[in-house]
């Protein structure tokens, strides 16, 4: 039997509540063996990021408060290239025979798919699954809408000093603060 694993790829800038919770939906409502958190090493449209191994460290500390079956994947530092999903797929996908990979996105996405590369590719490499996200409706989206949460806000909390309750897990909160990320 082939092993399920979701992907959730994205900029994790930092990890977030709203990560944490569709990772949680993915185990438990999809019933998948594994939940990889796939952090961006360079984002695809540009946007300017925490430094990769902090993002993955962040990572890390927030999939070790829920157990061993959330992992992160540090392939985007291998597969190198602008960052693009495709890329990350096609890279993966001969690593890992036997697995089965679903793409997780919010349904938010759906909108700027049109400058997804490939995207008609990835839905034939990967079994695609978009998660409710509040304010962007769609008929394709499974399950309750998940926790309107904003990296940017959080970003911006954090740059101020404020600590972002209820929106980052403490053990987030913490190592960005330990090693002044975020911060003016």
């Amino acid at each position: 039997m082939a092993q399920d694993v979701a992907l959730l790829g994205g900029s994790f800038n930092p990890p977030h509540l709203g990560h944490l919770m569709a990772s949680v939906f993915a185990r438990s409502a999809l019933g998948v063996d594994e939940v990889w958190l796939v952090p961006a090493f360079n984002h695809p449209f540009g946007k300017p990021l925490a430094p990769f191994e902090h993002r993955v460290a962040m990572c890390e500390a927030m999939g070790a408060t829920l157990g061993p079956w959330l992992k992160v994947s540090q392939a985007e530092a291998s597969v190198g290239g602008e960052g693009r999903t495709i890329e990350l797929l096609e890279w993966l996908l001969p690593r890992h025979p036997g697995v089965h990979f679903r793409w997780v996105i919010g349904s938010d996405i759906l909108a700027d798919l049109h400058k997804w590369k490939a995207w008609d590719r990835i839905e034939t490499l990967a079994e695609v699954t978009v998660l409710n996200r509040p304010g962007s409706p769609s008929a394709r989206a499974v399950g309750p809408p998940m926790a309107d949460v904003s990296s940017t806000a959080i970003r911006a909390a954090l740059e101020e000093g404020r600590d972002p309750v209820g929106l980052l897990p403490k053990v987030v909160a913490a190592y960005a603060r330990e090693h002044g990320l975020y911060r003016r």
